[in-house]
C-alpha cells in the first residue's frame, strides 16, 4: 500500500527522569520542608534557643529567646553568647563551656542570674549542647526563678524561728561552721604572729591577715533570759512570745551597731527556748565582745512594754572568743555553754568571759577520757533498763538501756558524765559496741525465760561517731546473729540532730538498718533541728518527745492549753506519717492521763520505774501491767 512503511516501524521514547533522580529530588524537597519546619518550630518555640558557632557568636535566636533578655532575637546576632547569658563568670563554667565548642565534651547544664533590658534579675538554667551534624551547639535557656523563689521562701521557713523570725538553731550552725572555715582561710600566718596579741613598736613582724583581709578569730556572745519561765507560767505563752520577739529586736539593733564587721552585720539567732547566740565573725578580740555584751545587757535593762503590761528581764551572758584555726562548732558552743553556766552561777543579769583556769573540770574530763578505754577491758560497765510502758493498758512493751560506769575513783557515773568524751576521742564506738552487744544478749536472755510472754524490744542509743567511724550496719547484722535477737525486737534512738539532715553514709546506713526490720527512733525530738519535712523522707520509726513537752504537763488546774495543742499536733503529724510516739519524763498520773488522750503511744519516766537492773525487769514480765 503506497505510503505504508514496510516492517515494523521503531520510535525513541520520549526523555523521563530516572527512578534515582526522581528520589533525589523528592529528597530534596523532603529535607527543605523539615527545615522550613525546624526554623518555625524554632522561631516559635516556648524554650528560649540559640544557635551559637564554633567560636562563640550567635547566628540565630527566636523570639523567646529575645522576650528573656528584652531584646529583639535579630540584635542578639553576632553577639558572643557568653557575654549573653555570663558563662565566663567563674573559671569552671567557661572551661565546661568551651570544651563543647570544641567538641570535646557532649553537653553541660549551670545556672546563671541574667539582666533583663529593663534592669530586673532573673535566674535562668542553660544548656549547651552541640547540634547534631554540625560543628554548632544550641542554646537553650530556661526561667527557674518562680522555682528559685519557691525554694527561698520555703528554706527560709525551715531555717527561721516563727515566733521571733530571727535564724533557728540550724542557720546558726550552718553560718557558725561556714564562718569558722571562711576565718581559717583568713587566719594570720602563726609563725609571724606567734605570741602577738598585736602589732609592736618597732617590729618588723605585723599582725596584718593574709587572705580575704579577715582576722582568722571567731566570737560568740551566747545569752538566756533570766527568769522567762516564771513570764511564761505566770502570764502565759502568747505575752512569753511577744517578750521573745521584743528581745530579738534589741539584740538585731546591738548587733547592727557594733561597729565594723565584712559582712555588714552580725548574726542574731534564736536556738530554742530563751536562748539566743550572737555570732561575730571577723572578731577584733574580747574587748569588742566585751563591749557587745555590755550592750546588750544595756538594752535588755530598760522595760518592755507589750501592749500596755510593763515587763523587766536580764540576761546572762557568756562570750567566748577563738581562733578559727583548730576550732569546731561543736568545740565552740561547749566553751559557751560552760560560760553561760558561770555567768548565772556569778548571779545572773551578768556576762562572763570564757576562762582556761576556771574550767577547772577539763581536768577531770582528761581523767576520766584517759581510763574510759581500759575500763572496758576491766568490766567498769553495766546496764540498767528503763520500761517503756504502752499507755493503753499499762503492759511494758520495751525497754531503754541505760550505761553506767561503776568508776574506781570516782563512783557510779551517769551517761552524760562521759559520753560526750567518749564521743570526742572515739572510744564511744568500742563502748556503743559493747552496750550494743549486752542488751541484745539480755533481750534474748528475757525472751528465753519467758516463752510464753509477748517478748520486748530494747532500745539503745547510737552517737553519730558510731555511724561515721564504724561500720554501723555490719555490727548490728553481726550482734543480731550472735546473741538470735530478732531483728525487730531492736530499737536505735539517734538525736534529733543527728537524724534530721542525714544524707550520705548516715542515711545510707539508717536506710540498711529500716531494710533489716531494725526501728529507728528519734530522740529528743523538739530539741534539735525540728525540721518536719524530713520526717518523711527518713526510716524513722519512733518518735521520742524531749521530756520539755511533757513537764509542761501541770495539774488539769494549772495546765496550759498550748503545751497540750503542740504535743497533740506532733503525735497527729507522728501518726499520719506511721509513726508511733513514745513521752519521755513522764513522772506523775496526770502527765500520763493527758498524754493518752492526746493519742501518745508510749510513756517512759519516773511514774512507772527508774532504770534498774535486768533482774527487775525480769520481774515485771507478764505481771501486772503498771498504772497508766
Amino acid at each position: 500500500m503506497s505510503g505504508t512503511p514496510e516492517g515494523p516501524v521503531h520510535t525513541e521514547p520520549a526523555e523521563t527522569p530516572t527512578t534515582e533522580a526522581a528520589t533525589t529530588e523528592r529528597h530534596r524537597a523532603r529535607r527543605a520542608a523539615e527545615l522550613r519546619d525546624y526554623r518555625a518550630a524554632f522561631r516559635v518555640a516556648q524554650l528560649a534557643m540559640a544557635v551559637v558557632d564554633e567560636d562563640g557568636v550567635v547566628v540565630a535566636a527566636n523570639d523567646s529567646f529575645g522576650t528573656l533578655l528584652g531584646s529583639a532575637p535579630e540584635a542578639l546576632h553576632d553577639q558572643a553568647a557568653a557575654d549573653l547569658v555570663d558563662l565566663a563568670a567563674d573559671g569552671r563554667t567557661w572551661h565546661a563551656y568551651r570544651e563543647v565548642l570544641r567538641g570535646r565534651r557532649s553537653r553541660f547544664r549551670c545556672t546563671r542570674r541574667l539582666k533583663h533590658a529593663d534592669g530586673r534579675s532573673l535566674w535562668a538554667e542553660v544548656t549547651v549542647a552541640p547540634v547534631p551534624g554540625s560543628r554548632r551547639v544550641l542554646l537553650s535557656i530556661a526561667d527557674i526563678s518562680d522555682r528559685r523563689e519557691l525554694h527561698a521562701r520555703l528554706r527560709h521557713l525551715q531555717m527561721h524561728d516563727p515566733v521571733t523570725r530571727l535564724p533557728n538553731r540550724a542557720l546558726f550552725f550552718e553560718r557558725l561552721s561556714a564562718a569558722l572555715e571562711a576565718a581559717a582561710q583568713d587566719a594570720p600566718d602563726p609563725v609571724t604572729t606567734a605570741g602577738a596579741v598585736g602589732p609592736t613598736a618597732g617590729s618588723h613582724t605585723s599582725y596584718e591577715p593574709y587572705g580575704h583581709g579577715g582576722t582568722g578569730r571567731i566570737g560568740l556572745c551566747y545569752l538566756d533570759l533570766d527568769g522567762f519561765k516564771a513570764v511564761n507560767d505566770t502570764l502565759g505563752h502568747r505575752v512569753g512570745d511577744r517578750l521573745l520577739a521584743a528581745v530579738a529586736t534589741r539584740l538585731t539593733e546591738c548587733a547592727d551597731s557594733d561597729g565594723y564587721t565584712r559582712n555588714g552585720g552580725h548574726l542574731v539567732a534564736r536556738l530554742g527556748g530563751d536562748e539566743f547566740a550572737i555570732l561575730v565573725e571577723d572578731s577584733t578580740g574580747t574587748e569588742q565582745l566585751a563591749d557587745l555584751a555590755r550592750s546588750v545587757l544595756d538594752a535588755l535593762q530598760h522595760p518592755f512594754d507589750l501592749g500596755g503590761q510593763r515587763l523587766s528581764v536580764s540576761a546572762s551572758i557568756g562570750v567566748v572568743e577563738r581562733i578559727a584555726h583548730g576550732t569546731t562548732a561543736t568545740a565552740l558552743m561547749q566553751a559557751a555553754d560552760t560560760t553561760l553556766y558561770w555567768a548565772k552561777a556569778d548571779g545572773k543579769a551578768r556576762w562572763t568571759l570564757f576562762d582556761p583556769e576556771r574550767n577547772a573540770h577539763r581536768m577531770t574530763r582528761q581523767a576520766l577520757s584517759s581510763t574510759l578505754r581500759p575500763a572496758l577491758e576491766r568490766e567498769e560497765f553495766a546496764l540498767e533498763y528503763q520500761p517503756l510502758v504502752d499507755l493503753t493498758d499499762g503492759v511494758v512493751r520495751g525497754v531503754e538501756a541505760l550505761v553506767r560506769w561503776n568508776h574506781p575513783q570516782f563512783g557510779p557515773l551517769a551517761p552524760n558524765r562521759f559520753v560526750g568524751i567518749a564521743e570526742e576521742d572515739g572510744s564511744i564506738v568500742e563502748l556503743g559496741r559493747w552496750v550494743l552487744n549486752t542488751a541484745c544478749r539480755q533481750a534474748r536472755q528475757w525472751q528465753k525465760d519467758h516463752p510464753r510472754e509477748r517478748p520486748i524490744f530494747v532500745s539503745v542509743n547510737v552517737a553519730v561517731r558510731q555511724v561515721w567511724d564504724s561500720d554501723l550496719v555490719a555490727d548490728v547484722a553481726g550482734i543480731l546473729a550472735e546473741t538470735g535477737l530478732a531483728p525487730h525486737l531492736l530499737q536505735l534512738e539517734l538525736t534529733e540532730s543527728a537524724v534530721m539532715g542525714s544524707n550520705g553514709r548516715p542515711l545510707q546506713a539508717l536506710q540498711a538498718l529500716s531494710d533489716m526490720g531494725v526501728r529507728i527512733a528519734i530522740d529528743d525530738f523538739g530539741t534539735g533541728y525540728s525540721n518536719l519535712a524530713y520526717l518523711s523522707r527518713l526510716p524513722v520509726s519512733v518518735l521520742k518527745l524531749d521530756g520539755s513537752f511533757v513537764r509542761g504537763f501541770q495539774d488539769e488546774e494549772h495546765a496550759n492549753p498550748a503545751d497540750e495543742l503542740i504535743v497533740e499536733a506532733l503525735v497527729h503529724l507522728a501518726h499520719r506519717l506511721g509513726l508511733t510516739v513514745t513521752a519521755e519524763c513522764v513522772e506523775t498520773a496526770g502527765q500520763a492521763s493527758r498524754l493518752r488522750r492526746i493519742g501518745c503511744d508510749t510513756g517512759q519516766g519516773w511514774l512507772y520505774s527508774r532504770p534498774v537492773a535486768p533482774d527487775r525487769i525480769a520481774a515485771l514480765i507478764g505481771k501486772e501491767p503498771l498504772p497508766v
